[in-house]
């Protein structure tokens, strides 16, 4: 049994330790916002948080999540800074890489909340965009890096 908590809530799975968060996820929990790219930690389709640090959930073990919490882009909410930013800036085109690119930004913005364009560059680099609106997703950052001192959550919904 594996104790962790899944966007606020408490849960315990009786499922192999080895088997990729990712797929935990979206086929055990049913929450298919996270996305697999590329299955080798690569793209950053599949970013999550565990305790807060941005990780690759298509190759971290569930067993490392024991204990700890895990946040999906479901579970950020819906009123986020960034994801008002993202559609004041237009930025998704397929969309399929932007709740990975959400995520990586929630993180570097919670450890760094005013970043300048080259520490954006620097944390975004490991997630792909293969529309390229990496200028996009730049200025969205840096947008809701202006608001998101002011910004006060809802408390979310626990999520599944």
């Amino acid at each position: 049994m594996i104790e962790f908590h899944l966007n606020g809530r408490g849960r315990s799975l009786d499922t192999d330790p080895a088997t990729p968060l990712l797929w935990v996820i979206r086929d055990t929990l049913g929450l298919t916002g996270t996305k697999f790219g590329c299955g080798m930690g690569v793209c950053g389709a599949c970013t999550v948080h565990l305790d807060g640090e941005a990780i690759r959930s298509c190759v971290t073990p569930l067993s490392a999540a024991a204990g700890k919490a895990v946040t999906t882009i479901e579970g950020l909410g819906g009123d986020h800074p960034l994801q008002r930013a993202w559609v004041a800036h237009n930025v998704p085109q397929c969309g399929y890489c932007q709740s990975g690119q959400i995520m990586a930004a929630a993180a570097l913005l919670a450890s760094n909340p005013a970043p300048d364009t080259d520490e954006i560059r620097q944390s975004m680099a490991g997630n792909l965009c293969r529309c390229g609106t990496y200028n996009k997703i730049q200025r969205a950052i840096h947008s809701a890096a202006d608001s998101i001192a002011h910004w006060q959550p809802d408390a979310p919904e626990p999520q599944s």
